[in-house]
């Protein structure tokens, strides 16, 4: 299929026009109504108690989906004060019809945090050693390369490897979106990324890039003898209690209930719903939804995942190291004057993020159909949802 074939059927249309149609037609099938509770056809919370998320700021932060900005959100603030639920936007920017809030979507990057307690269980049994070499792992991906040095896992799971990116299909969406169905392993992925030679010597700098997960992935399948995904949900998913997430591997689609995706480009929007991303693997091809993210996030803070001494890593940036914020498979982050571990991701059509504080008092998990996807700032949806969230109500 073309770039052109996979546009929506009204690209003569300028963007403000085919927005207000999408807006009409959601109206007239009762997916929107007023502008703000539109926004939030939500399960608010019970009465306001000390602590609780402020309900307004959070319906506002959704109020007028679908936009130049993300076509559908879907929002799940929880913790000790209370919880909240909001969805805005439509199912698809054809029919209009109002957004699903269980939907299924592509979660990017929120897959590290499962490699990352895949990686720690095996840690705590004894199967993985953080402080030995992967070369140990997995020589033969090393063999004939620059690579001297010893890299700890510990290095991967926290972007201190050295190691620099494969190159891809480039960083212009007509050139990825025409390679869209290409299935690329992830040992293809390594061998390009480890062809190239180190960037920086192991732990002297920080620098997050898919390729650490995606040999940590391999490592586990060497370790387990198990696929990554039977690997991950026999660790991870299923301990977790979650139902409705998989890795898609070579499928291209989205299977069960999901909210379609789409790219602007060029004012047009472009539908990029399916995309086989078999060379993400284990560091951002998981499928999952907002309640199964929020049940993942809750056993991991709670060591139901996995043990002490292990989960420590997960909260751990490498010390001595500027501006370091990654750790395992989290990242640190401040908001309002809390701290926060969390990981976004973000794939075409699909922006995720989830965060928590460590004692779990304040919880957050989001969806946004972003139109923007791979744009060098936060989307501005996403970035309402993250700050409205902190918030308490009055």
């Amino acid at each position: 299929m073309s770039a052109r074939q996979g546009r929506l059927p009204f690209p003569e249309a300028p963007l403000k026009r085919r927005l207000a149609l999408a807006l009409s037609t959601a109206l007239a099938l009762g997916a929107v109504a007023a502008p703000l509770a539109a926004a939030v056809p939500a399960q608010a919370v019970v009465a306001p108690a000390p602590g609780a998320p402020d309900a307004k700021a959070l319906a506002e932060s959704l109020a007028g989906l679908p936009d130049g900005d993300a076509t559908a959100a879907l929002v799940r603030v929880g913790g000790k004060g209370g919880s909240w639920h909001g969805t805005a936007g439509v199912r698809d920017l054809r029919g209009g019809a109002k957004a699903l809030e269980h939907a299924r979507f592509r979660a990017g990057s929120t897959t590290k945090v499962v490699t990352a307690a895949t990686v720690l269980r095996l840690a705590a049994a004894g199967e993985v050693d953080l402080d030995a070499p992967v070369q140990r792992y997995l020589p033969g991906l090393f063999d004939g390369t620059a690579f001297r040095q010893p890299i700890s896992v510990r290095q991967l799971l926290n972007h201190t490897s050295g190691i620099q990116p494969a190159d891809g299909w480039g960083d212009a969406f007509a050139d990825q979106y025409a390679h869209r169905f290409d299935v690329v392993t992830p040992t293809q992925v390594a061998a390009l990324a480890l062809a190239k030679g180190p960037a920086f010597a192991p732990g002297t700098r920080q620098q997050y890039l898919n390729i650490n997960y995606t040999l940590l992935g391999l490592l586990v399948e060497k370790v387990t003898g198990d696929s990554y995904a039977q690997a991950a949900a026999r660790l991870v998913l299923r301990p977790a209690g979650v139902r409705h997430t998989y890795f898609p591997g070579t499928d291209g689609r989205i299977h069960g209930p999901h909210n379609r995706g789409y790219q602007l480009v060029d004012g047009e929007f472009v539908d990029v719903t399916e995309w086989v991303q078999a060379d993400r693997s284990a560091a951002g091809d998981m499928i999952s939804t907002t309640a199964d993210l929020e049940r993942l996030l809750t056993a991991l803070f709670r060591g139901r995942i996995v043990p002490e001494p292990q989960l420590e890593e997960m909260f751990t940036p490498p010390a001595g190291l500027d501006d370091a914020t990654m750790s395992a498979g989290l990242q640190k982050i401040e908001i309002g004057g809390r701290v926060y571990w969390g990981k976004s991701g973000s794939r075409y059509g699909y922006g995720t993020g989830i965060a928590a504080d460590r004692e779990l008092t304040r919880t957050l998990v989001y969806s946004v159909n972003s139109t923007d996807a791979k744009g060098e700032n936060m989307n501005p949806v996403a970035q309402r949802i993250v700050m409205a969230s902190a918030r308490n109500a009055d």
